[in-house]
């Protein structure tokens, strides 16, 4: 092994010395460090990153067995890694979809910015008409970090986001309304989900299961969630610790947008409705903890 590390080392030597190009290299490496550390923070909080994980310890195992000339795994990788691509591909296609669209809007951010107030715009005319008839609802828009492994269950729809879907979803005669409406990628891509309830015992007194839940989806995301409760019609909004409450819709748009805009992620919403009371409480409250 100690002399085949020997030869391995001799190889790389005489091949860098004959042909390493000190400028055009070092280039190259600068940009392929950097778009690697980009992909990276592309894909940091979803999946993805498992994935590639998994791949590179294959692609380091296939390595070896060339090295080792492991006939039966050398057989192996090179019928499995020929149609690894295409297996992840159909695997993760919501998620490539996904970072696809991240590197869309940050190659057109103004297209971007108009799709996400087209967003936020139909989401707070859908939270307000679901408080006007006093209908529970919890929307929840999600940011960088991705929410398939926190949102559990719903049926796909992958619909457009408006208004009058949003308040369809939460009527009392929608078979959907108990659950969670979940939007990517500017699109409604589930509903009916359950979302993880905050176990904490120091929430503003009165909060009921709804708020619970946009706490405890905002305990584990960086998701903006907005609540409609049933009992007040108060209109909430939940983000990073921050409970803002009674807000009218000049100030809900305000607080989606000043919320959002730290993020490039696309919005994303998710609803759930409540059983329990909500009292009236501060306007705005500092969840810590």
């Amino acid at each position: 092994m100690t002399a085949t590390l020997h030869a391995l080392f001799d190889e790389l030597s005489k091949y860098l010395a004959e042909n390493f190009d000190p400028i055009g290299d070092g280039v190259d490496i600068v940009v392929v460090a950097v778009g690697v550390y980009w992909l990276l923070k592309l894909i940091r909080g979803t999946r993805a990153v498992q994935v590639l994980a998994g791949l590179l310890a294959l692609i380091a195992m296939s390595v070896l067995s060339q090295l080792f000339q492991l006939t039966t795994l050398i057989w192996i990788f090179d019928h499995f890694l020929a149609s690894a691509v295409l297996i992840v591909i159909v695997l993760f296609q919501a998620d490539i979809r996904r970072m696809l669209a991240r590197v869309g809007r940050r190659v057109s951010p103004s297209a971007a910015r108009r799709q996400e107030t087209q967003i936020l715009e139909e989401v707070s005319r859908a939270a307000q008409a679901l408080a006007q008839k006093r209908v529970g609802a919890l929307i929840v828009l999600e940011r960088d970090t991705q929410l398939d492994d926190q949102v559990e269950g719903g049926v796909a729809l992958d619909a457009a986001v408006s208004r009058d879907l949003l308040v369809a979803l939460f009527l009392p005669y929608s078979p959907l309304h108990d659950g969670a409406a979940l939007i990517q990628g500017g699109r409604i891509s589930r509903a009916g989900c359950i979302l993880p309830l905050s176990e904490r015992q120091d929430l503003p007194e009165g909060l009921g299961t709804r708020h619970r839940a946009a706490v405890g989806l905002a305990e584990e995301t960086d998701a903006v969630v907005v609540v409609v409760s049933e009992e007040t019609s108060d209109v909430s909004v939940v983000c990073s610790g921050e409970l803002s409450r009674k807000l009218d819709p000049d100030r809900l748009r305000a607080t989606l947008r000043e919320k959002l805009a730290a993020s490039p992620a696309p919005a994303s919403v998710a609803a759930e409705p409540e059983a329990g009371t909500e009292g009236s409480g501060p306007r705005d409250a500092r969840l810590a903890g």
